[in-house]
C-alpha cells in the first residue's frame, strides 16, 4: 500500500512540472561588436491557445531583462521549436547570459546559462 501511495504520488508531481516550459538549446551568433542573433529552442507541452509557451527572455549576468522575444500562438504539433531574435545587443564585458521560457499557465521555467563567446 506504502508502494502504490509512493508511486501515485510521484507520478502526479511529475505531471505538475511536466507542463513548464523547457529552454532545451541556444545559439548566440555575434552579427557586429555588441549586437547578436539570439535562437532559442523550447519544448513545452502546448495544449492549445490556453496553455502554450508565449515568449523567452535574455537576462544579463545580474538578471536584467535585456530583451523578449514574443510568440503570438501555441505551437501544438511542433515540439521542440526553435525561434530566434535579431539584433540584441549585450555588452562587451557580458561573459554570460540567461534565457528563461514563458507560458500562459505556469510562468516563467528555469533559467538557463549560456556563456558568450
Amino acid at each position: 500500500m506504502k508502494n502504490s501511495l509512493f508511486l501515485v504520488m510521484l507520478i502526479l508531481s511529475s505531471a505538475v512540472f511536466a507542463n513548464e516550459v523547457e529552454v532545451v538549446d541556444v545559439n548566440i551568433v555575434a552579427k557586429s561588436p555588441g549586437h547578436y542573433r539570439v535562437d532559442v529552442t523550447l519544448l513545452h507541452a502546448d495544449t492549445g491557445w490556453d496553455h502554450y509557451a508565449d515568449g523567452w527572455d535574455i537576462l544579463d549576468q545580474d538578471k536584467k531583462l535585456i530583451a523578449t522575444r514574443v510568440l503570438h500562438h501555441p505551437h501544438v504539433s511542433e515540439q521542440p521549436f526553435t525561434r530566434s531574435l535579431y539584433d540584441v545587443v549585450i555588452p562587451g564585458a557580458t561573459k554570460f547570459v540567461y534565457i528563461r521560457g514563458h507560458d500562459k499557465v505556469h510562468g516563467y521555467g528555469e533559467l538557463k546559462k549560456i556563456k558568450l563567446k
